[in-house]
């Protein structure tokens, strides 16, 4: 989730750099012939005058209508004509993060703050257990293992002073778009944002080192699909040709394909059993993500015999119960009847699958987190505890000082402004059932999800990531490696 806001962040002052890398080389490609400057010396100025003026600026000096800046100053970014822009200042809770201001693309910061976004406090007063607290990435790692923790901030390993190691829990690790040959970032040729290359105009490959020899305009026309999306919204547009996102574990042909991914094989598996080699319930046959039946077989999926007495639309509604899936999403319809999977789990029970025990455990397979038990996927709290998992105490020693104290987040805010403080815990408003987390600060509808279900309803999600139960895997835990059945 982090990556993904650090990635929307800097895909605008990205692509600002980039087309401004292309204007610059068009000017100097037509303004000098067999290196004679065409341009006239009054021409010449006008094109690098600013609106107030000066000539580059007053940072550098005007060769043929293009500006040679002086960078004097180390880590200061200059445009075209030498100006400043504030808009490549580091972020970290915003701009220089509000402790600080720009100053030409480096923040100078308030007193009593220091870093590359003043997002360090010289004095801390927080206790060290909040401080690591804060620290701590999605999956409870202080630093993804890659820094320090400093006041409730992550300081990142800065091997040989290159800045590879970024990201506000170290979670990003640019040195995986090093050149193996030449040891460049994203081979001369991009720009590196948390271990992904951003490649210039003309240039593709996953460290930018293959050049293109069409305009990003035709290729991206060769890579639209008959709805007019690049790739379908399911595969990366490289050159003119589409790169399918090949889903599929075993290695074997994806089951997204074609000219423009246009056909994901995907919508032909049942929702609990995704990755076999059965397309249709094995009674049919998948064409471009539709089911073809055989004779004697009909529904999306080929699921329903026609040798059953009732129909496929009273079959799927006797399946359905209150749900919206059949079988809940937790098994197979078959004449009416479910079948819940896997076969032999006593934790998914009841006429429609609707009993799901496995709701009850949290990721490291407790119950009810000891003071409960599980009814039919809920949880019945013993005296004294309360909560979906039976994990908040009614009372407890703590101060309210005290507590509040231990559910304020690093910038004060209690549980992030989206739960309410008790006994030193946050507990998330229960409307939205989305927010989760220590300090209420994830958003679960950030989880994969298959067939409308989260993380398939074989695991939970934990900060917008599913870990899946026991015997599945895959971002979205579709995948079963358990035993056959």
């Amino acid at each position: 989730m982090h990556t993904e806001a650090l990635v929307q962040s800097i895909l605008v002052p990205l692509f600002l750099i980039l087309l401004t890398t292309v204007e610059d080389t068009l000017l100097q490609s037509v303004s000098q012939v067999g290196g004679v400057c065409k341009f006239s010396s009054e021409s010449s100025l006008r094109r690098c005058r600013t609106p107030d003026g000066k000539i580059c600026s007053g940072r550098g000096k005007c060769d043929c209508g293009v500006c040679i800046c002086e960078a004097t100053d180390p880590g200061k970014f200059y445009g075209p004509r030498c100006d400043c822009h504030d808009w490549v200042c580091s972020t970290y809770n915003g701009t220089c993060n509000d402790r600080g201001y720009c100053d030409c693309g480096m923040c100078e910061c308030d007193e009593g703050w220091f870093g590359d976004a003043c997002q360090f406090q010289e004095e801390c007063n927080l206790p060290s257990k909040k401080s690591k607290a804060l620290c701590k990435n999605p999956e409870g790692v202080v630093c993804s293992n890659r820094g320090t923790c400093h006041c409730g901030s992550c300081m990142c390993n800065n091997k040989d002073n290159r800045g590879l190691v970024t990201g506000r829990f170290c979670e990003c690790d640019d040195s995986e778009c090093l050149d193996e040959d030449t040891g460049e970032v994203c081979g001369g040729h991009g720009q590196c944002y948390c271990g992904n290359c951003y490649c210039a105009p003309g240039w593709h490959g996953d460290k930018c080192e293959f050049q293109c020899d069409i305009s990003p305009w035709e290729s991206k026309r060769r890579c639209k699909a008959p709805d007019g999306k690049i790739c379908s919204n399911r595969g990366t547009c490289v050159c003119g040709e589409c790169n399918c996102h090949d889903v599929d574990p075993s290695g074997d042909w994806g089951d997204i394909h074609g000219d423009t991914c246009e056909c994901d094989e995907r919508t032909c598996h049942q929702t609990y059993d995704r990755y076999t080699d059965s397309y249709c319930t094995g009674h049919g046959q998948c064409n471009c993500g539709t089911c073809d039946c055989k004779e004697g077989w009909a529904g999306k999926k080929c699921e329903h015999p026609l040798s059953c007495s009732l129909s496929l639309k009273s079959s799927m509604k006797k399946c359905q119960g209150t749900s919206n899936l059949p079988c809940f999403g937790r098994g197979q319809c078959q004449c009416g009847q479910c079948a819940c999977y896997p076969p032999g789990d006593s934790r998914v029970t009841g006429k429609n699958c609707e009993c799901d025990d496995r709701q009850c455990e949290n990721i490291s397979g407790e119950i009810c987190g000891g003071y409960g038990y599980c009814s039919c996927g809920h949880c019945i709290c013993e005296d004294g505890w309360f909560g979906k998992l039976c994990q908040f105490p009614r009372s407890c020693d703590l101060s309210e000082v005290q507590s509040k104290e231990l559910c304020e987040t690093s910038d004060g805010v209690m549980c992030s402004g989206k739960g309410s403080c008790h006994c030193g815990q946050c507990i998330c408003r229960p409307q939205d059932w989305w927010v989760s987390g220590e300090y209420c600060e994830c958003d679960d509808r950030e989880c994969d999800k298959h067939d409308g279900l989260i993380c398939t309803g074989n695991g939970l999600c934990n900060c917008g990531n599913c870990e899946c139960w026991d015997g599945w895997m895959g971002n979205a835990c579709e995948i079963w490696v358990g035993a056959e059945y």
